[in-house]
């Protein structure tokens, strides 16, 4: 929590993301990674050649993360330029260096690469999250495979299916999510070292027109921080098209978060599942026997923000004039790390909630057996029809003894009599209504989908992500 009151903090860092998230984005990680990048850059300087000291080197490494922030900030302030006013306050730090730090580079050297780098840190981060997330799923769909439940077409009752087989739905959604991050990190390019407009003039001069030295440069720096992929072109930054990639990867999580809460939501009405509910949770300050879904209405406001926050970057990127422009800079600031930190607090309370649901059998049970009457009549029409009985006439005797109970049901807020309405009717005696009326004949392979879906797809990110299963998360608030 921020120490000054007086002042707008991000409720993001406050009450929804994790400090390890939170940190990503922060001063310390950020101008640690520009200092990184000026050091490798330095490196891969030197073993081409440049007259740059092993002394000069050793001095940029041990300051790393000795960064006067203060100093910083006053340096900002007299240049009106933040990435000079590190590259002074580098200097200071480690004096022997201070000619060579920032060599032959662009401001978009260190801002760019360092988005990137901390991108993929988030990204990676995201996915750990996501891989939990799916676990937990898996083990309640496990856990209800075999659970009849009413199943909802426009929000109408329809055929059954089961508690478990809906929480593959849910599941599957992110499962595709975890796919598209991991192709992000997969195919994420490094900038690299590209001068000011992208055509690496200055490198070219300080390598005296040696090309081959400059390709080296870009490639060694890039391999410093693990990237296998660098931008085949850039102008000055690098295309502005992949933060809208990345963050419409992390909008599509918030779609499926959304979807999954806002069922979660709807059966918390029905009385037929709930989020967790802790002892001496309060439901409403008026109403004190309330049991609101408040987690999973928290994590449907912040998927909210994402989606809205996700047209940004598409059209910053469309807004870069020719080799660049500056009107990126400010946005891309909030934008980015406010999607990030959002999902980061969406996936908290979401693993939060999947590892805590509660199912009321009874409830849902009830539901079924006052619908499935309904659903049941052409299986009752098969088998009186079989006992000998005319397919026609049994049909008009169904179809007046459905209406009627209706009627019970709608009109005079009864329960449905349909059953009882049959049983006595001499045209359906011999009818075994129990084995009719099992809810297992009605859920078709919904269990079997699940075991399938568990063994074919959730057991391969089990094992790619096993030491990120069963995360212990703890929320904000």
């Amino acid at each position: 929590m921020a120490e000054n009151k007086d002042v707008y903090t991000s409720p993001l860092v406050e009450r929804n993301a994790s400090r390890e998230m939170a940190e990503l984005f922060g001063a310390r990680k950020k101008f640690g990674t520009w200092r990184r990048l000026w050091l490798e850059l330095a490196r891969a300087q030197k073993k081409l050649g440049l007259d740059i000291s092993q002394s000069q080197i050793k001095q940029m490494a041990r300051h790393l993360d000795e960064i006067n922030f203060k100093k910083a900030a006053r340096y900002e302030k007299q240049f009106r330029h933040d990435v000079m006013a590190h590259v002074y306050a580098f200097a200071d730090a480690a004096p022997k260096a201070g000619p060579i730090i920032h060599l032959g580079a662009t401001s978009c050297y260190v801002g760019d690469n360092a988005d990137l780098l901390i991108m993929r840190e988030a990204m990676q981060l995201i996915a750990g999250k996501l891989a939990a997330l799916i676990d937990l799923l898996g083990k309640f769909a496990k856990k209800n495979r075999s659970l009849a439940t009413l199943g909802f077409t426009h929000y109408q009752p329809a055929q059954l299916t089961t508690v478990g087989k809906r929480a593959t739905l849910w599941c599957y959604e992110f499962v595709m999510d975890l796919q598209e991050i991991e192709h992000r990190l997969e195919t994420l390019p490094f900038r690299g070292v590209k001068g000011t407009t992208g055509t690496q003039a200055s490198f070219l001069e300080l390598f005296d027109g040696n090309h081959s030295k400059v390709k080296q440069l870009d490639k060694a720096v890039a391999a410093a921080f693990g990237f296998k992929n660098i931008c085949a072109v850039t102008g000055q930054t690098y295309q502005r098209k992949i933060d809208a990639q990345v963050v419409n990867a992390l909008a599509s999580i918030a779609q499926s978060a959304h979807k999954m809460c806002n069922d979660i939501r709807l059966l918390a009405n029905l009385k037929e599942i709930e989020e967790p509910f802790e002892k001496t949770q309060i439901g409403s300050s008026a109403m004190a026997y309330k049991r609101n879904p408040m987690r999973c209405e928290r994590a449907t406001a912040l998927s909210r923000l994402v989606l809205s926050l996700a047209s940004s970057p598409q059209m910053t990127a469309s807004e870069q004039w020719l080799e660049r422009t500056l009107d990126d800079s400010a946005n891309r600031r909030v934008v980015i790390p406010e999607a990030f930190l959002a999902v980061d607090g969406i996936l908290q309370i979401l693993i939060n909630v999947a590892g805590g649901l509660v199912v009321y059998p009874k409830v849902i049970a009830a539901r079924v057996k006052a619908e499935l009457p309904f659903m049941a009549t052409e299986n009752i029409l098969m088998a009186a029809v079989k006992a000998g009985g005319n397919r026609q006439e049994l049909h008009e005797k169904i179809r007046l003894h459905s209406q009627a109970a209706a009627a019970q049901v709608k009109k005079l807020g009864r329960s449905n009599d349909l059953v009882g309405r049959l049983r006595a009717d001499v045209a359906f005696a011999g009818i075994d209504f129990e084995k009719i009326l099992d809810p297992q004949s009605y859920i078709g392979r919904a269990p079997q989908q699940v075991d399938e879906f568990i063994g074919a797809v959730l057991m391969p990110i089990r094992r790619r992500y096993r030491k990120e299963l069963n995360r212990k998360v703890e929320l904000n608030v």
